[in-house]
């Protein structure tokens, strides 16, 4: 299923144990009907997308994917809304601090854009640092979550 949001189309897929897949598309294709964890999540997004929704109550299914991502992914989901974390403070955090490259690596393989928050992940400088859907969409949902820390220069809100 494909659900047309502000940042471009979000392909949604699940099993029935949870989410396997939030992920930007250029362009929707031809998919089967998702389920009703799909549907759940497409209305969900759109609440978060209209400024009603902060956090996700939503299954989500990572079979196959290793412990050590797994945990970054759920050190993600604790960082509050419209606020951000550097990739070191997670590698602190999950008490491997030697591994802020690994934890860079995990962010990039996250299956589930915006449901496990890894846009709010940033550099230890305070810089917006590798998303995989550009810069440009990191700080759009920075900024939807936060429009005055966020904004870009030249905008009042």
């Amino acid at each position: 299923m494909f659900l047309d949001t502000p940042i471009g189309f979000l392909q949604i897929e699940a099993s029935e144990r949870g989410l396997t897949k939030v992920q930007k598309v250029d362009l929707p294709a031809h998919t089967e009907p998702g389920n009703d964890i799909v549907e759940r999540c497409k209305i969900q997004l759109t609440e978060y997308f209209n400024k009603q929704r902060t956090n996700f109550d939503l299954p989500m299914d990572f079979a196959g994917k290793s412990d050590f991502m797994i945990r970054v992914w759920e050190e993600l989901q604790k960082i509050p809304y419209g606020h951000t974390v550097s990739y070191s403070k997670i590698a602190h955090d999950i008490a491997q601090p030697n591994a802020v490259r690994a934890v860079g690596l995990a962010n990039k393989h996250n299956p589930l854009a915006i449901i496990v928050p890894c846009h709010r992940v940033i550099g230890k400088s305070g810089n917006l640092t590798g998303y995989f859907y550009g810069l440009e969409t990191k700080r759009e949902l920075l900024e939807l979550e936060n429009p005055k820390a966020f904004a870009k220069q030249g905008e009042l809100f």
